[in-house]
């Protein structure tokens, strides 16, 4: 009998053993063989991004500010850094894309999120000091670097979503494709290793959904701007928006820079508005899990955040853009707060920051492609969030940006410059600081089959001061109305 006890025992113990290595051997991370850190090809491909993008606008679209010298090269690094004048989306959304080209040739590569770091800071140095005659910028700097780091590690994780290495023909070609155009650099990386054909039965996933879970949904819909106050004069236009909440705050499991994120986009499908509306990011990068008292779970840590909203005018002939809001670079402390309540899941989230990099609509500074302020400053913001079970949910979001901006231009008239001398102008705009407020109650409601309609007001407020012009109060609307579907 005892014999048989402890062979049950054996059994019992080999048996939990032998699950536990079947669930390791579902994903890539754990494949030790696959996780070899190739840096100096990370390197090399940064570097190659960077000398393929200058040959296309070189060669291929022969853009006078691609036929750059090794003078041109001495002239940047002799002048130094200034503030250019490039559209809103160029400086505050293009830059911070390409810069998650960067770090997603580390991050592909086997490096982790702290070292793909310096590939983003390193690539974006590289661009601006030896790809372009153009003075080079602090601000693309900043915003391609720290503002590439965050949508870096954002796409890197949404790709691992869509991957599987078990999958074979259509499924698998669309699958490697979707990866591909959520983050280009690891999906040239999977062609050139053959990851992106290899069939494999060990290892081949790249999310634990048990450990990471997961809240994707999209919502298609119509959008109303109005111009300035006026409530009945606006335009309509349809758009689509994706969100992403990635992981649990509340989860201690989880220890990794990005293993909770927020992530949400706006993108307008027709109309006369941008074909990027939005893009809001929080990313837990340290954590600290508290229970005070039974059910009263709180996350206390450091975040990162990206948030860009932009605008153009609403009706031809207004004078009036909406808004122009942008935080590139921002790092801050926040808590996440979860109330034990039966019928409703709710959570207060709260968060202060430092901005880096911002970026405001101005009334006055117009040059060359540029009708905005840049600064730093800091910014406060709250997300309430109720979630009734069966019903829906409702959610309030409320952001405080003051931004600064230091390096004005007083004094000189901006029509009396040459292009050469606004290039070199190195002014953030408008001396002075702006006040900017974005409140947004959102509510859902549950038909049912993972299909919600989705109801939100958007009231945007910019209240700005300048050093030596007079100062303008602006305020609009936006509403939204829209079917939302929850995979």
């Amino acid at each position: 009998m005892k014999r048989i006890f402890i062979h049950i025992i054996f059994f019992l113990l080999t048996s939990s053993q032998l699950c536990a290595q079947q669930a390791d051997s579902l994903f890539a991370f754990n494949d030790s063989t696959r996780m070899i850190k190739r840096p100096w090809r990370a390197a090399f491909q940064t570097a190659g991004l960077n000398i393929g993008v200058w040959a296309f606008d070189r060669f291929v679209m022969n853009e006078d500010y691609a036929k750059v010298t090794l003078h041109s090269i001495g002239k940047n690094i002799t002048n130094g850094l200034v503030w250019d004048n490039d559209k809103f989306s160029t400086n505050l959304f293009a830059h911070p894309y390409h810069g998650n080209l960067y770090f997603n040739t580390a991050r592909s590569n086997g490096l982790g999120f702290w070292k793909s770091v310096p590939y983003s800071f390193a690539g974006s140095l590289m661009w601006e000091m030896c790809a372009e005659v153009e003075p080079p910028a602090i601000n693309d700097f900043l915003a391609t670097s720290i503002g590439g780091v965050a949508l870096g590690e954002v796409t890197y994780r949404l790709s691992s979503l869509v991957l599987d290495d078990s999958k074979s023909g259509s499924s698998r070609f669309f699958r490697e494709l979707l990866g591909t155009l959520i983050s280009p650099s690891r999906g040239l990386n999977r062609l050139v290793t053959g990851d992106a054909w290899r069939v494999r039965h060990k290892f081949y996933k790249y999310h634990d959904y048990e450990k990471l879970p997961v809240k994707f949904s999209a919502t298609l819909g119509e959008r109303y701007l109005a111009d300035n106050e006026h409530f009945f004069k606006g335009s309509n236009s349809p758009y689509i928006e994706f969100k992403v909440l990635y992981g649990d705050p509340l989860q201690e499991t989880t220890k990794q820079p990005f293993d909770y994120f927020n992530f949400r986009s706006t993108i307008n499908l027709v109309g006369n508005q941008p074909l990027i509306g939005s893009v809001n990011l929080i990313a837990k990068l340290y954590g600290k899990h508290l229970e005070p008292v039974p059910g009263h779970k709180i996350l206390v840590g450091l975040f990162q955040h990206f948030d860009y909203y932009d605008s153009e005018r609403v009706i031809t002939g207004s004078k009036n853009i909406p808004y122009k809001i942008s935080e590139a670079a921002a790092f801050g402390v926040g808590m996440v707060y979860q109330f034990p309540a039966r019928k409703a899941n709710i959570r207060q989230s709260s968060f202060i920051n430092a901005i880096l990099l911002g970026g405001s609509l101005t009334d006055y500074y117009n040059s060359i492609d540029r009708n905005y302020n840049m600064g730093s400053g800091f910014s406060i913001k709250s997300n309430t969030s109720i979630e009734f079970k069966k019903y829906g949910n409702f959610e309030l979001n409320l952001q405080y940006y003051r931004i600064f901006t230091w390096k004005g231009y007083d004094g000189i008239n901006l029509d009396d410059l040459t292009n050469e001398e606004k290039l070199y102008l190195n002014a953030q705009g408008d001396k002075g600081n702006v006040q900017l407020a974005v409140i947004n109650p959102m509510m859902d409601i549950d038909l049912g089959y993972k299909i919600k309609i989705s109801a939100g007001l958007y009231y945007y407020l910019r209240n700005t001061h300048y050093s030596s012009k007079p100062d303008f109060l602006f305020h609009t609307i936006e509403t939204r109305l829209g079917l939302k579907y929850t995979f």
